[in-house]
């Protein structure tokens, strides 16, 4: 936006030609504020919102000329549709494109320096547990010790104490366990070949990261995001696509996406409401259960009340009981928490679950943010209790729909549709969140999978 004010100001006062057009600054700033999102997503594009492209300056600067002119052009596209006046000379247009690639350079660079100044007083230090009997251990160590620019600050350290120098012998823990639990870091960073698998699967259980110093077979391959981190190269293996500006994407696209949906699905929603009341005037509209999302975090997920108001609330085992049937539960529980007709459910209740539309309210929690649009199921607790890979499914927020959702709900069984949801968490991408949400439509239209 300061680029824009400062372009229209060198052409109307520096440059000593007369001017032939209306001078409205006020118009040119609001029509530029409804495009930043825009801008920022083609800076997201071109991968300037990445880790690693901070340190090589050479390489930020050229895509940050390249976002520029593609932020230019796609504001003179804009324009020529909208029939906005954002550029009437060629001079401002291409004032502009000077005075945003130079001060995107020079905010980084601030920013850079204040980031800086920060790291060197140990403030926004990524703590971190390096484990591994390899002489990079050493290496890796003395780094972070020396180079507090890096970033990264040893917490704890997890290899025999020849490895260890002097100076931090005092950060050595027995296991990488143990230094989990006691220094709570933000990272794992690995130096050596051994049981990668137990202390990734340690890493994610805790949701932190992990990372690992490649050797030469390892430096070709794809798996995962290679950084240059003081002397050494090191991969880092993600838990899921879904980090960094992919979240914000997303979560973007959730807020604008769940408004729209809420607005269009209302009237829908207050017929609903009036049929609920009206057939037990007592009783609530909605029912919000405790469900959990990202990493292990219990929110009150809403929906439309299904079930009868006497048994509303109340668990299987205690619904049952109540109404004289204990001998429901054990065919409810085998039948993988369905029974055909669920006598606790209400005539409403019925058409609502076979239709969905007792989900609608979840556009709530989408909007709120407690949930998104699309991820695994949002299960309750005792669901993954015993799950081994339950800390992968918390990894992210739940979801209003799914890929297990779409792929049978109900006509699958529990394993099959945890395993879908672990192939979404680790191939996300914007792609796959639209076939989903178009699949829903069909799946909510034809009430397929539903009972």
């Amino acid at each position: 936006m300061a680029a824009f004010l400062l372009s229209y100001w060198a052409r109307v006062v520096l440059d000593p030609r007369p001017v032939f057009f209306a001078i409205n600054p006020v118009g040119v700033l609001v029509s530029v504020a409804s495009l930043i999102p825009l801008w920022l997503i083609i800076l997201s594009v071109a991968g300037l919102y990445t880790q690693r492209i901070i340190s090589r300056r050479l390489r930020e600067y050229s895509r940050l000329l390249v976002a520029s002119v593609m932020g230019l052009m796609a504001f003179i596209t804009y324009a020529y549709f909208m029939r906005v006046d954002i550029f009437p000379v060629r001079w401002i247009a291409l004032y502009t494109l000077a005075f945003s690639f130079l001060f995107l350079v020079l905010i980084r660079e601030v920013i850079k320096t204040i980031r800086g100044h920060f790291l060197i007083r140990d403030v926004g230090m990524r703590r971190a547990v390096i484990t591994g009997n390899s002489a990079n251990t050493a290496v890796i160590l003395n780094d972070f010790l020396y180079d507090k620019g890096l970033g990264y600050k040893t917490v704890g350290i997890v290899a025999n104490k020849s490895y260890i120098p002097g100076k931090l012998a005092k950060l050595h823990f027995a296991s990488v366990a143990k230094a989990i639990a006691t220094a709570k870091p933000d990272v794992i960073i690995q130096t050596d070949g051994q049981d990668t698998s137990r202390v990734y699967t340690q890493a994610v259980n805790a949701h932190i990261d992990y990372m690992f110093v490649p050797n030469q077979a390892m430096l070709a391959s794809k798996n995962g995001e290679l950084f240059i981190i003081g002397s050494l190269p090191i991969v880092k293996i993600l838990t899921t696509p879904l980090v960094g500006a992919a979240k914000f994407v997303k979560r973007a696209c959730d807020l604008v996406f769940g408004v729209v949906a809420l607005i269009l699905a209302s009237p829908i929603m207050l017929v609903i409401a009036v049929v609920i009341k009206c057939g037990e005037p007592h009783g609530s509209v909605f029912y919000k259960e405790k469900r959990l999302t990202r990493f292990g975090k219990k929110r009150y997920i809403y929906k439309f009340r299904s079930h009868k108001l006497a048994y509303n609330g109340l668990t299987p085992e205690k619904a049952f009981a109540k109404m004289g049937q204990a001998e429901l539960v054990e065919e409810y529980r085998n039948n993988g928490d369905y029974l055909k007709d669920d006598p606790r459910i209400s005539k409403i209740g019925h058409f609502l679950r076979k239709t969905s539309l007792d989900e609608l309210p979840q556009l709530l929690n989408v909007i709120k943010g407690d949930i998104s649009l699309v991820g695994p199921r949002a299960l309750q607790p005792g669901e993954l209790e015993q799950y081994p890979n339950k800390n992968l499914i918390l990894s992210v927020k739940s979801g209003l729909t799914g890929l297990a959702q779409v792929s049978g709900r109900r006509s699958i069984s529990f394993e099959e549709r945890r395993l879908l949801d672990i192939y979404y968490i680790q191939n996300w991408s914007l792609l796959l969140d639209l076939q989903i949400l178009v699949r829903t439509i069909g799946s909510v239209l034809t009430g397929w999978g539903a009972k």
